[in-house]
């Protein structure tokens, strides 16, 4: 049996890369559908869901991943400094990300007529994806 302080950064990085090839394949599963249902419209709505979804799961990985190794870096035990990595650039990232997923939703509800329910539904299968990977590891924990 696993054990959550036995959970080391490549679990959490693997988790993470687990949930956005999920929300991938539920973007290959669900384009067609929603085209096919709603028109091309809603499809492409859910198609800018789902990259915005899948990609503030990989800026939130990039975040962690730094905010991990800065806390490595401090609780070093053999005495010697340890430059720890600027959260700076990433933070940056992080600013421009949201800035280009603003004017990327602005311009796609500004010029298409789609479903409302596609974008949420596109927004949600990052949320679901990460749900599922975090249900495999508190199963992998408690079996």
């Amino acid at each position: 049996m696993s054990e959550i302080a036995g959970l080391t950064d490549d679990d959490f990085r693997r988790t993470v890369l687990r949930a956005i090839r999920l929300t991938a394949i539920l973007l290959a599963v669900g384009i067609p559908l929603v085209w096919w249902k709603m028109g091309w419209p809603s499809a492409v709505y859910l198609l800018v869901g789902g990259v915005i979804s899948g990609s503030s799961l990989w800026q939130g990985l990039r975040l962690m991943t730094v905010v991990m190794r800065q806390m490595d870096a401090q609780n070093q035990s053999d005495g010697v400094p340890r430059r720890s990595p600027s959260l700076t650039p990433v933070f940056l990232g992080l600013v421009l990300h949201a800035g280009i997923a603003l004017v990327v939703l602005y311009v796609t509800l500004k010029t298409l007529d789609g479903s409302a329910f596609a974008l949420g539904a596109g927004f949600l299968a990052g949320v679901f994806a990460l749900s599922v990977e975090a249900f495999r590891m508190m199963r992998a924990w408690t079996v």
